[in-house]
């Protein structure tokens, strides 16, 4: 039986750390300017779209995506799932990439120290940039797809990381720019995690290749 061969990390690495270096840059970018043309266009546009439905819907995905629901019970839960598939390591992968995340985007919220929109519906007054739920969402999205290798649950994923986006920018909460930062920064976390803990996982998933290899 042939087994699959390892996937070279190199590629991985160098879209970890580009994505990580963009979200910085992009940063440096909004807090330096008095103002930006796409965030002021975009959020005049999705203010007059606000209605009760879409308000409603996009409270759903402020509480899917922040608080103790997105800090304790997304990663334990997928971190749990995957241990019962006897596959710890891809848990490690999950668990430490949303923290790691989490973590340099809360510490990136409090060194730019960008206002949020005067058109906020939500109690915040923490930074603005990078948005952590749209951070988390692509860690999501993009660990997930990573470790299943499935191409659904990259739609999928995708679809989510979308949807938090706008529902973000619909709430007030954030720029389109600072969803654009957190989508960066999370997909960025989650490649560079993922390459980190590659080895291990490549051997987890595939143990008789390691075996056939030893013979």
């Amino acid at each position: 039986m042939e087994h699959p061969a390892r996937v070279p990390r190199r590629p991985y690495v160098f879209a970890g750390v580009g994505l990580v270096v963009l979200t910085l840059a992009l940063g440096f970018v909004v807090v330096l300017r008095d103002s930006i043309l796409l965030d002021e266009a975009w959020m005049s546009e999705v203010v007059g779209w606000r209605d009760p439905v879409g308000r409603t819907a996009s409270l759903v995905f402020d509480f899917l995506g922040g608080g103790w629901f997105a800090i304790l019970v997304v990663p334990i839960g997928v971190g749990v799932a995957f241990v019962f598939a006897r596959r710890p390591w891809a848990a490690l992968d999950f668990v430490l990439a949303s923290a790691v995340a989490a973590g340099v985007c809360q510490l990136l919220k409090a060194a730019f120290a960008r206002s949020r929109p005067d058109e906020i519906l939500l109690p915040l007054d923490n930074g603005s940039f990078p948005s952590g739920h749209t951070t988390n969402a692509a860690v999501i999205a993009v660990s997930l797809g990573l470790l299943l290798q499935r191409a659904w649950i990259w739609v999928v994923g995708m679809l989510y990381l979308v949807a938090m986006s706008f529902t973000r920018t619909y709430l007030g909460a954030h720029w389109i720019t600072d969803t654009v930062g957190g989508a960066l920064l999370g997909a960025g976390v989650a490649f560079l995690v993922w390459c980190l803990l590659l080895p291990r996982m490549h051997r987890e998933r595939f143990p008789d290749a390691v075996e056939t290899r030893r013979r």
